[in-house]
């Protein structure tokens, strides 16, 4: 895949849609509080899951809400992607995502610690809690993969790309294997920034999550 450049949309930066949405209204983290109603299916991510860029309706987790619902399932999508987002960052608000009901939890996290070169080790460990935490509440989770950029060096490529496998041998959880599959350096399906998906490549995007979605959803 073609060098990303920077983070995937840094705190400070604004999108459309940059803050995770669901039916209720937000509390003082900027987080919604998933409804009850039904069965809940949580992006938990950063900016590629907020739809940095996009409008809400156009993030890969409203289309994946859409797609649910003309298949007829019955599950509430939440979307809990935080731009700028670390894995860090992630497992400090991990357990408040996880209330209401969640039956699925998509984990998509560590493109911002590959794009700032931090220890692979690091993020292993902070994906690694996130995902037992996830597993301790009864959800099934669902780890997005991702790959390093080309000016990282091939022996950081590889650990990068090793480590999503083994996160998901280890912890015994399903994996999309690149979350942006057919997307990544591919110009007319990203932004400016050649970081994040456009519309387009949002649409690509869903359909890579929802392959590797429908079997966990089949087991319920």
């Amino acid at each position: 895949m073609a060098a990303w450049g920077t983070a995937c949309g840094g705190k400070a930066s604004q999108s459309r849609s940059s803050s995770p949405t669901s039916t209720s209204a937000s509390d003082s983290s900027g987080l919604s509080p998933p409804s009850k109603s039904l069965p809940k299916i949580v992006a938990f991510g950063d900016s590629l899951t907020a739809g940095f860029g996009l409008r809400q309706s156009e993030s890969y987790p409203a289309l994946l809400q859409k797609k649910l619902d003309a298949d007829g399932f019955k599950y509430e999508v939440v979307n809990a992607g935080v731009s700028g987002e670390t894995s860090a960052g992630g497992l400090r608000r991990i357990d408040w995502a996880l209330e209401g009901g969640v039956k699925i939890v998509i984990v998509e996290l560590g493109g911002n610690d590959i794009l700032r070169g931090q220890p692979i080790p690091a993020m292993t460990r902070n994906l690694g809690e996130i995902i037992e935490r996830a597993k301790s509440k009864g959800a099934a989770v669902l780890l997005a993969g991702m790959e390093a950029p080309t000016n990282t060096g091939a022996d950081y490529r590889n650990e990068v790309h090793a480590a999503f496998q083994d996160m998901a041998r280890e912890h015994r959880v399903a994996l999309i294997p690149f979350l942006l599959d057919k997307v990544a350096g591919v110009d007319s399906l990203n932004q400016a920034d050649g970081i994040h998906p456009n519309a387009e490549g949002a649409k690509m995007v869903v359909e890579t999550v929802y392959r590797f979605l429908r079997p966990l959803i089949k087991q319920e």
